[in-house]
C-alpha cells in the first residue's frame, strides 16, 4: 500500500495541487491586471489577458505535470520523454501568447498613434509568422534536432514549391511591395483602372479588398493592383478641391454671377457636411459655350466621397438664387437654316 501511495497517489496529488495552485494564481493575476487596466488609458491589461487566457491554461497543466514527475519514481527514460513533451507544450503555448500579444499591441499602438503604418492583415500575419518561426526553431533546439539539415531540405523543396505557387507568391510579394511603398493604404479612397472606386478595407497576403459606395466589396489580386493605374484620392491628403461647372445665359452680367456664387458659398459654410469652412471659394469664367457663359466654382471638401452630397446641396442653393434673381440657365440651342433647292432649267417635260 505504501508503495502504491508513493508511486501513484502522491504524484497525482502533487500534480493536481500544483496545477490548481497555478490556476488560482492565474485568476488572481488576471484580477489585478483588470484593476490596473481601469486606471490607465492604453487598456494594455485587457490586451494581455486576451492574449494569454488560453495559453496560460497549458502553463498550469505543465506546472502540475512537472511537479508530479519530480516527486514520482518514474524511470529516467520515460521521465525524460515527459519532460521534453512538457517543454514543447510550454514553448508552443508561450509562442502563441507572444504572437497574439505582439499582434494586438501592434494594432492598438498604430491605431492610437498618427504613424503612417498599415494595420493590414498582411502586416499582422508577417509579425505573427515571424514569432511562430522563432518559437518553432527554439522548440527544435530543445528537442535536439539540428536546424541546418532541415533548412537545407526546405531550401531544395522550396524551389519546387515556388515553381508550383508562382501566382500566390507573386501576390504575396506584390502585397508587401504595396505596404512598403505606401502608395495604397488601408482607409484610402481609390479608383481602379476599370472604373470601380471605393475605400480600401484590407490588404491581405493575396488580395486587396475595396468597399464600394453601394456597400459591395471588390476583391482584386495584389499582383493586378500593383500593375494597374490607380487614382488615390487620399494622397497626398484626404482634403481635395471640388470644381463645379455653372452655365448662365449670355445676357447675364459676369460680375453679378460671380457675386451670387460667392455669396451662396459663404452661406453654405457650416451648413453642408464635408464642405471646409477655412478655405476661400473661387469663381472663374472659363469659356464661352455654344449656349452659355461657362463658370467654374471651386471649393475645398473634406474627402472624396463628399463631392456628390456637396454638389447636390450647392446646386439646389444656386438654382433657387438664380430663380430669385431672374437669371436664366440656358439649354443648348441651334439655329437651323433650310435652303430651298431651285429646280434645274429645262428639266420640265414638254407636252
Amino acid at each position: 500500500m505504501d508503495i502504491t501511495i508513493q508511486k501513484v497517489i502522491l504524484p497525482v496529488f502533487v500534480s493536481v495541487a500544483a496545477a490548481s495552485a497555478t490556476f488560482i494564481a492565474r485568476g488572481i493575476a488576471f484580477g489585478l491586471l483588470r484593476k490596473w487596466d481601469q486606471r490607465v488609458v492604453t487598456r494594455i491589461g485587457e490586451i494581455i489577458i486576451k492574449s494569454v487566457r488560453v495559453p496560460s491554461l497549458y502553463w498550469c497543466i505543465a506546472v502540475g505535470l512537472y511537479m508530479g514527475i519530480v516527486v514520482s519514481e518514474m524511470a529516467e527514460k520515460y521521465a525524460d520523454y515527459l519532460d521534453k513533451a512538457i517543454h514543447v507544450v510550454v514553448i508552443l503555448s508561450f509562442t502563441a501568447a507572444v504572437a497574439n500579444l505582439g499582434g494586438r499591441i501592434f494594432r492598438n499602438y498604430i491605431q492610437r498613434s498618427d504613424l503612417p503604418l498599415p494595420t493590414t492583415g498582411l502586416a499582422y500575419g508577417i509579425l505573427k509568422g515571424t514569432i511562430y518561426v522563432i518559437g518553432i526553431l527554439i522548440m527544435l533546439g530543445v528537442l535536439g534536432i539540428s536546424v541546418a539539415p532541415l533548412i537545407t531540405a526546405l531550401g531544395v523543396g522550396g524551389l519546387a514549391v515556388a515553381l508550383a505557387l508562382q501566382d500566390t507568391l507573386a501576390n504575396l510579394f506584390a502585397g508587401i511591395h504595396i505596404l512598403v511603398e505606401k502608395s495604397i493604404r488601408v482607409g484610402d479612397y481609390i479608383r481602379l483602372e476599370s472604373g470601380q472606386e471605393g475605400r480600401v478595407e484590407d490588404i491581405t497576403w493575396r488580395t486587396t479588398r475595396i468597399k464600394m459606395m453601394p456597400n459591395n466589396m471588390v476583391v482584386i489580386p495584389n499582383k493586378n493592383l500593383s500593375q494597374s493605374i490607380v487614382v488615390n484620392y487620399s494622397l497626398p491628403g484626404k482634403m481635395m478641391t471640388l470644381i463645379m461647372p455653372v452655365g448662365v445665359g449670355y445676357d447675364s452680367n459676369p460680375e453679378t454671377i460671380e457675386k451670387i456664387l460667392l455669396e451662396e458659398m459663404e452661406e453654405a459654410k457650416g451648413d453642408i457636411a464635408g464642405l471646409l469652412t477655412d478655405s476661400e471659394p473661387l469663381v472663374r469664367l472659363v469659356g464661352f459655350g455654344e449656349s452659355s457663359l461657362d463658370f467654374t466654382l471651386s471649393c475645398r471638401i473634406q474627402d472624396y466621397p463628399y463631392q456628390q452630397p456637396v454638389q447636390h446641396e450647392l446646386r439646389k442653393r444656386i438654382l433657387r438664387r438664380f430663380r430669385e434673381e431672374g437669371i436664366e440657365i440656358p439649354f443648348p440651342q441651334r439655329t437651323v437654316y433650310v435652303r430651298a433647292e431651285k429646280p434645274e432649267s429645262g428639266s420640265g417635260k414638254s407636252s
